[in-house]
């Protein structure tokens, strides 16, 4: 009987470390099972207790109250079957049982105040403080509503002395924060959770659920990015507990009120069984009101009628499923309401029914499935004076004009308005002048995105109209247009050079006539450079590529030299910046970067000098890449920013390349902070633009090295999580997939997941197997096995350690080999305890590699091997003594391990003033065994050694430690000696 007791207790704690959920409640009733067939009383409490505590933690709370009544009873009636930690644990669930009676909308009103007086009745019986009796009476208050109640009890909780039975600080101040909350006080509850944010007071589900709750009161205090960075932390610390169903309430929330509806359809579709699991209603209640708040919002922007996740058994598009979601959230509420005879739990739901967005977007950094239908792209700015749309086409035609004239960017919508009205055939479009009807054409060929073939066209019918309306210089400027569309397709190219040539003779003459503009013949030469431009782009080889970059330079030249004598007349001054702009093209082509971006600047000049910047906005992200190129961060980081001033103006592809260009710059010169913001507006402009997978994955990648350079590793892994299964070795490259799962790995280290780290690193180390140069191979090899020993997977650890040893042995690089050897010895002895054979063996050839090592080192190389060596014999010292069976002063092995260490300290010695801190350590350690080898004078004398080494005007945290371990080691000598004597 008592090795099944025994093996029962044992799986009992192994099911506690179980994920949450329905699996490791079942095997909880089994086990259950399995201990009242033994008959021991004391083995059915704690299998009791188990079970009432998985359920607690799990989508069945409802299942809490047998289990826990049952206990109660037995220990009415047996109370010595309880020890004093179970009894602590019967005392400590009544808080469980008592709140989770509120949730369940079948328990009436009077059981629950029943069971809370109970609860006070007990708790004063047993000597506890009534704090935690008073916390269950503000609970209870605030679900019915009763203010005046709560009132008082939140300041008798506050009052009340704290002890064994008050839940744990960091679950005190989610309370107390969320009773501030709803007083409205968002600021005083955000003070209030700050020491659990911070990680001053953390539990089991905190503080998880105080980052989901200051969501909201973050947004609502301005604080935006703290939001976001609380979204992205605590998310991946909720998504896999069932029990928190309330957390992931609030996230959805979150996404649905920042413009992040797809994020919270994702988060939605990861656990179907929410919109179901009725064993907590209050929390089903509270996650179906989101959902249809998310709904909602998806149908008001025209995505209603989409699939989405929903109750298993029917396909749900976000209208029908608002529907039911709202209905069955107010059905729930309707039942509480009827219990508690209030209307408070409805009013509530409708209001968060009811919420509307607290912001448009807020990029969050992590990619989210797009919606069906692509957001719109972002209106383009006001006029610089608003006016009022026109209702009447020769209005629009007005507006467009003038708009073009002034050239302003809102040019093209306001064309593009303008041929929609003539699509719509307005009646007022029949009576249009062949000059009108000329416009209209020419700028939809310009702003309509079409075809090259369809543009060219439309030039060319352009073309006609002028020249029929009396202007052959406006005629001659669309033909030079149609000659450039040609260009553009397959060919076309060579075809459209020479038709260009003779409009740019005709235009030429029509200008030294006067009858064409600076502007129409300089459009003409404008034109012709970018036909030359697209030879270069169409060379087939070297030779070809040269001539065309000749043709392209001479274009751009004569370009140049017809607009700067000119400058002054209408429309000129941004056809020097492109001219300049194509020569430094030509340089850039010829592999002169400092020319290309001194004329890439000139040109950005131009424009600005013109009151005309946003027409500099390509030469300024140019020439940011080229200082950039040329490690001249300063002057890539001002042009950059010069870029991004006028970036609402040009498509969101290319703003999602500015500010990625700019977090890479400010990167490079260590800024990770504004890198960091720089690169989630890349991400969300990526996003925008349908780059998601490509540009936006780079911009992710990026985003989550920079934040865990920050110290924000919660931060980082949701980003590299997220973006991993984007990153492939075809489309990206085998580096980055390594890097990025490295950066993973370090993230998940610094977040206390070391068997998550080691699988990623173990990826990354598999790819990195085939490289060439197989440091990284190594060092990932060893990173995956320190995370693997940290997580107490020996076995798994010892063969990691294995691979990496060989590695750094085929690397030639003694120390990291060493360090395995080490550390394998301590994986042996805590596998083997109490037969230190083989960790002593791996000491032993750790020991050796160092001293082959040394008879063949240069003398720059000693210092470090002989510290290596040291460090072995320290350790063999210290691992002989950690696995001694005997009493220190009565074991040999205690003998043997002073020896070790003696050879540690001359070592560090030996290798000289940069290892002084670990020699003082090593003499410490010499020190306190000699103290248990009952020789005080021995070891006071050791550690006024360390005392004389790091004297007392030593303001270094090294000399700090080892003075006060020297002066503790001789107090604790003192003291033992004077009880001996005694």
């Amino acid at each position: 009987m008592s090795a099944d007791v025994s093996t029962i207790r044992h799986a009992l704690r192994e099911n506690d470390r179980e994920p949450e959920g329905p699996a490791r409640n079942a095997r909880a009733e089994r086990l259950l099972a399995e201990a009242e067939q033994t008959g021991d009383a004391a083995l059915v409490v704690e299998a009791l207790t188990h079970q009432l505590q998985v359920y607690n933690y799990s989508s069945e709370k409802d299942k809490m109250f047998v289990p826990f009544a049952r206990l109660l009873r037995m220990w009415d009636e047996r109370p010595g079957d309880f020890g004093d930690f179970m009894t602590h644990h019967l005392f400590w669930m009544f808080k469980w049982v008592s709140s989770s009676m509120v949730d369940q909308p079948h328990i009436p009103l009077a059981a629950i105040e029943k069971w809370q007086s109970e609860m006070e009745h007990r708790y004063r019986l047993a000597g506890h403080s009534e704090r935690a009796v008073c916390q269950g009476e503000l609970e209870i208050a605030r679900h019915l509503g009763d203010l005046p109640r709560a009132e008082r009890a939140y300041a008798a909780w506050q009052a009340a002395d704290r002890d064994r039975m008050a839940n744990c600080h960091a679950c005190e101040l989610h309370e107390q924060g969320s009773w501030q909350v709803q007083l409205g006080l968002d600021a005083e509850a955000l003070e209030t959770w700050a020491p659990v944010l911070a990680g001053e007071h953390t539990c089991a589900h905190e503080p998880h659920a105080v980052l989901a709750a200051s969501l909201l009161p973050l947004l609502r205090t301005g604080r935006s990015e703290q939001a976001r960075a609380h979204h992205l932390r605590g998310y991946r610390m909720v998504r896999s507990m069932e029990s928190m169903r309330d957390s992931a309430a609030q996230h959805i929330e979150f996404c649905a009120l920042t413009g992040n509806e797809a994020r919270g359809l994702e988060i939605l579709a990861e656990r179907p069984a929410y919109l179901t699991d009725s064993g907590n209603p209050a929390s089903l209640m509270d996650y179906l009101a989101v959902t249809a708040l998310l709904m909602d919002r998806l149908t008001a922007l025209g995505h209603g009628g989409q699939s989405v996740p929903g109750p298993a058994g029917t396909g749900w598009t976000a209208s029908s499923l608002a529907a039911h979601a709202r209905t069955r959230a107010l059905e729930l509420a309707a039942r509480f309401d009827e219990r508690n005879g209030t209307g408070r739990i409805g009013t509530v739901v409708r209001e968060r029914l009811d919420r509307r967005p607290l912001m448009d977007r807020l990029p969050l950094g992590v990619r989210a499935v797009r919606l069906a239908a692509a957001a719109p792209e972002p209106a383009a700015p006001a006029p610089e004076t608003p006016v009022k749309a026109p209702l009447d086409l020769a209005g629009l035609l007005a507006e467009a004009h003038r708009l073009s004239e002034a050239q302003r960017p809102e040019a093209g919508p306001a064309w593009e308005a303008v041929a929609r009205r003539v699509a719509e055939a307005d009646p007022a479009a029949a009576g249009l002048s062949d000059h009108d009807r000329a416009s209209v054409e020419d700028h939809r060929a310009m702003y309509g995105s079409l075809p090259p073939a369809e543009a060219m066209a439309a030039f060319g019918t352009a073309a006609g109209l002028y020249e029929a309306a009396g202007d052959p210089g406006e005629a001659a400027a669309a033909a030079g247009r149609a000659a450039y569309a040609r260009a553009l397709q397959p060919g076309g190219a060579d075809e459209a050079l020479a038709g260009i040539a003779a409009v740019v003779d005709r235009v030429l003459a029509l200008h030294a006539d006067g009858a064409a503009t600076a502007r129409q013949a300089s459009a003409v030469l404008m034109c012709r450079a970018r036909v030359l431009g697209r030879l270069v782009q169409d060379a087939a080889d070297e030779a070809a590529a040269e001539s065309a970059v000749a043709g392209l330079e001479q274009g751009a030249r004569e370009l140049l030299a017809f607009t700067e004598p000119l400058r002054a007349e209408a429309g000129v001054a941004t056809r020097i910046a492109e001219a300049l702009e194509l020569l430094g093209d030509v340089a850039a082509y010829r592999g002169d970067p400092r020319a290309a971006l001194e004329r890439y600047e000139r040109a950005a000049a131009e424009t600005r000098a013109a009151g005309l910047p946003w027409y500099g906005v390509e030469c300024e992200a140019k020439a940011s890449g080229l200082a950039a190129q040329l490690e001249e961060y300063g002057r890539a980081e001002r042009a950059a920013r010069a870029a991004l001033e006028h970036a609402a103006l040009v498509p969101v592809r290319g703003r999602a390349r500015l500010h990625l260009r700019l977090a890479e710059i400010l990167a490079g010169t260590g800024q990770f902070a504004e890198a960091a913001e720089q690169a989630l507006d890349a991400a969300h402009w990526a996003d925008e633009s349908g780059e998601s997978a490509t540009l936006g994955v780079h911009a992710r990648h990026q985003l989550g090295g920079w934040l865990l350079r920050l110290d924000r590793a919660a931060e980082a892994a949701a980003v590299l999580e997220a973006v991993l299964p984007d990153i492939t070795a075809e489309d990206h490259g085998d580096g980055m997939v390594v890097q990025t799962l490295w950066w993973l790995g370090d993230a998940l280290t610094e977040l206390h997941e070391p068997r998550e780290a080691a699988g990623h690193w173990l990826k990354a180390a598999d790819i990195a197997r085939g490289w060439p140069e197989q440091h990284d191979h190594a060092m990932l090899a060893n990173l995956a096995a320190q995370a693997l020993y940290r997580a107490d997977l020996d076995p798994q650890a010892e063969l990691a350690y294995a691979r990496a040893g060989e590695l750094w042995r085929e690397l030639g690089d003694v120390p990291a080999l060493v360090r395995t050897l080490r550390v394998r010895a301590w994986i042996a002895a805590r596998e083997e305890q109490p037969d230190p054979g083989a960790a002593r063996a791996f000491m032993a050839a750790a020991a050796r590699e160092c001293e082959a090592a040394l008879a063949c080192c240069p003398v720059d190389g000693a210092p470090r091997l002989l510290a290596e060596l040291a460090d072995t014999h320290r350790q063999t010292g210290e691992l002989i003594a950690h696995v001694c069976p005997g009493e220190p002063g009565e074991a040999p092995e205690y003998e043997e391990a002073l020896g070790y260490v003696d050879r540690a300290v001359a070592g560090f010695t030996q290798a000289g003033a940069g290892f002084v801190g670990l020699r003082t350590a090593t003499e410490l350690m010499a020190a306190w065994l000699e103290a248990d080898l009952g020789r005080p004078d021995a070891a006071r004398e050791r550690a006024r050694r360390v005392l004389e080494i790091h004297g007392a005007g030593e303001t270094d945290e090294t000399g700090e430690e080892r003075r006060a371990e020297a002066e503790a080691l001789l107090d604790y000598v003192d003291r033992r000696s004077g009880s001996s004597g005694a």
